[in-house]
């Protein structure tokens, strides 16, 4: 059914794409690669812009002192490496060779002005969260940043994964200045970003000669622009049934690899029939994750064990998984004193409420899930929201049971603002209210110890305790896909999904594919 709608959209829009597609102008410039994305940034400026549009930018005209690695572990990128002289100190050392846009060094002072932002009282951003641990940041010479914490915290590092913005600049949100791969030219505002090719950049110029992000909101539209040739290149912009779609036709190339989103249901501890894991299990073993997986997303997901995904360095493998078994589900929910009243017949164990966003996609999987838990005798009524409306009613703790989903959990330290009982909202997103003082005292112990080693077993022992208690409930982990006109060769794509991919995507020609 959802395949046929999505061929159905396209079909019928494909005459109003001859129109609206003029708009993107053919390919651009030579050796430009145009990149569709679902919404335009909101503020260039990356220590403020937090919405995916902006992001997007910043991962191109910015340098971020360290980066993730297909691990999700954090490596150099702008600095060399880092040391502790102790537990609360790190002192991160630079390259020399790293220089802005307008032909000017990047040094401590650029990083040290980056960093102090989020220290100021009167800088209003949606990160400054992330650095409530540090101090001070500090220049030790001209290479050489010192950031000393309030406390331990094991997982800061990743907290410098930040694009440093020069010094001296202005107007950084309206017209950047970076030291990434390209250099911005201009923002047409719900039409398109320019950015042109930064010979001077330290890993060495890009394999194309810019890129111009095109905005273009509507899904099955960005997928009539792959097909008629004005768009180049789609990352994960498309649902799985246009992709496949387009898969089907051989006119373009798709590349997949691991990504990090993570679907669950989220279930309500403090209510009173979920608080017995028996009914959470049985649960767990009632949902048909496969199917999910096969059929709704189209094979772009694999089955999740818990919120890390398999390409952390954290991740623990042998955690308990609760594989789809009506038969267990029922037994279950015998012991747990829901006995069915009637075998075969319609009366049902008990009722539960499961809310939703109004996005088509969710409220199919919802309903998937709803037939899931029918079969082993449990009614659900699905009751589906305007998001924003729905989100309050999950921070509230108004609901029962919820699907949502977290969008690139790279950092192992989610583990803590999820599960932790110090957490909940409005303090943090343990939004089910789970509680076990066995993982609060894993994860303080993880989050204050430097030591990977120690860090990887504490981390597991915490994944494996959790996975048995079944706060949530896991679906699966988005696979991530980019899709080409044929001519494309994408560079290699980490699980975060960013798109510095793009400065080793080139194109080819006939011969060379």
């Amino acid at each position: 059914m959802i395949a046929r709608r999505a061929v159905t959209a396209l079909v019928l829009l494909a005459a109003a794409c001859l129109g609206a597609c003029q708009r993107a102008g053919g390919r651009g410039p030579s050796g430009y690669l145009r990149v569709a994305i679902a919404n335009g940034p909101v503020n260039l400026d990356p220590r403020i812009g937090i919405d995916e549009g902006s992001q997007r930018v910043h991962q191109l005209v910015f340098s971020p002192l360290f980066r993730l690695d297909e691990h999700l572990d954090v490596v150099p990128n702008v600095a060399t490496g880092f040391e502790m002289p102790d537990e609360r100190t790190y002192l991160v050392h630079l390259r020399p060779d790293v220089r802005f846009h307008d032909g000017r060094a990047l040094t401590s002072a650029d990083v040290v002005f980056t960093f102090r932002s989020f220290l100021d009282p009167a800088f209003t951003s949606g990160r400054k969260g992330a650095y409530r641990v540090v101090q001070a940041v500090d220049a030790v010479d001209p290479l050489t940043v010192r950031f000393t914490l309030k406390e331990p915290f094991a997982s800061f590092p990743i907290n410098l994964v930040m694009g440093i913005v020069p010094a001296d600049a202005k107007n950084i949100g309206g017209h950047p200045i970076g030291s990434g791969p390209y250099v911005f030219e201009r923002l047409l505002p719900d039409d398109r970003v320019e950015l042109t090719r930064f010979d001077g950049y330290f890993e060495g110029p890009a394999s194309n000669a810019g890129v111009v992000l095109v905005v273009v909101p509507d899904d099955t539209m960005r997928g009539l622009e792959l097909r008629k040739g004005t768009i180049d290149l789609v990352l994960n912009d498309l649902s799985p049934d246009i992709v496949r779609d387009l898969e089907a036709r051989g006119e373009v190339r798709v590349t997949r690899s691991p990504g990090c989103d993570y679907a669950y249901v989220g279930l309500n501890l403090r209510d009173p029939l979920l608080r017995d894991v028996r009914l959470r299990r049985a649960l767990a073993h009632a949902i048909d994750r496969k199917a999910i997986v096969q059929y709704l997303r189209r094979g772009l997901a694999e089955e999740a064990k818990g919120i890390l995904p398999p390409s952390s360095w954290a991740y623990e493998a042998a955690a308990p998984e609760f594989a789809f078994d009506p038969a267990r589900a029922k037994a279950l929910l015998d012991e747990a004193g829901y006995r069915d009243p009637d075998g075969d017949g319609p009366r049902t164990r008990l009722r539960l409420v499961l809310k939703t966003s109004n996005a088509e996609f969710v409220r199919l999987q919802a309903t998937v899930i709803q037939q899931d838990l029918k079969r082993v005798g449990i009614d659900v009524e699905v009751r589906s929201y305007e998001f924003a409306t729905f989100l309050t009613d999950v921070i509230k703790g108004n609901f029962q049971m919820c699907t949502l989903q977290w969008v690139g959990v790279a950092d192992p330290d989610m583990l803590r603002r999820v599960f932790h009982s110090s957490q909940v909202p409005p303090t943090g997103w343990n939004r089910g209210f789970f509680s076990d003082a066995a993982v609060d005292g894993l994860i303080d112990r993880a989050s204050k110890t430097p030591d990977r080693a120690t860090q990887k077993v504490l981390y597991s022992e915490a994944q494996r305790r959790i996975a048995e208690a079944v706060p949530t409930i896991s679906l699966w982990h988005k696979t991530n896909v980019v899709i080409a006109q044929p001519d494309i060769r994408p560079g290699v794509l980490t699980p975060i999904a960013d798109l510095s991919f793009l400065r080793t995507t080139r194109r080819v020609t006939t011969s060379q594919r």
